[in-house]
């Protein structure tokens, strides 16, 4: 699926042309440089490797600056391939968030904000085993029985428990676009998307 690559600004609220307030993200998108062109006969499928934030020479690996020399290209902060491109680019070439002005809707992968190790009732809205009282200690968030007994004498694979929640990634699907303002690389998305502010997320068509 076609894309581009951004980093979240923050969220905000716009009033439509029906006088609603809808709130929005605001993402930097792009500008985009292709650093590659992935070819069925040398690497097996078809893509295009898209850089995004620069990077400065100090911090980047000789394979990487042979990479980015081999393009013609600045060192890149971000890497990403997208599949589907209907254009034909090259090495060098510069997409811009205008690739998107005529989407009406995008999905946007990234990387939900970390949330460190939770027990049952954050992570999967458990609702408690039971009252805070009548002798009871302790137990209002707790799990209750996961399973084990006579048969099968185990706890299945899968089952939910407390645990690390937070830091995966994550796609929303079908989000509107509010506004694209080119001049300053930005895209108005209606809702909310995974990610602190300063991340990195995929938006894709």
């Amino acid at each position: 699926m076609p894309g581009l690559l951004g980093k979240k600004i923050g969220m905000t609220s716009v009033f439509s042309a029906e006088g609603k307030n809808l709130p929005c993200t605001v993402i930097e998108v792009g500008p985009c440089v292709v650093t590659q062109i992935k070819t069925k006969e040398k690497d097996g499928y078809e893509a295009v490797q898209l850089g995004f934030e620069e990077k400065k020479e100090k911090h980047t690996t000789k394979p990487e600056a042979g990479h980015f020399k081999k393009a013609g290209v600045t060192p890149k902060r971000h890497l990403a391939e997208f599949k589907g491109f209907e254009t034909a680019y090259n090495p060098g070439d510069v997409i811009t968030v205008e690739y998107l002005s005529e989407t009406g809707f995008v999905d946007v992968v990234g990387t939900s904000k970390g949330k460190g190790f939770q027990g049952v009732v954050k992570r999967h809205g458990f609702g408690g085993v039971g009252q805070s009282t009548h002798g009871q200690h302790n137990r209002l968030r707790a799990p209750g029985s996961v399973g084990a007994c006579s048969y099968p004498a185990k706890v299945f694979k899968g089952t939910r428990m407390a645990g690390q929640m937070g830091n995966e990634r994550v796609t929303v699907q079908n989000l509107q676009v509010i506004k694209i303002l080119p001049e300053n690389n930005l895209l108005l998305l209606k809702g909310s998307i995974p990610g602190a502010k300063g991340s990195i997320v995929l938006i894709e068509k």
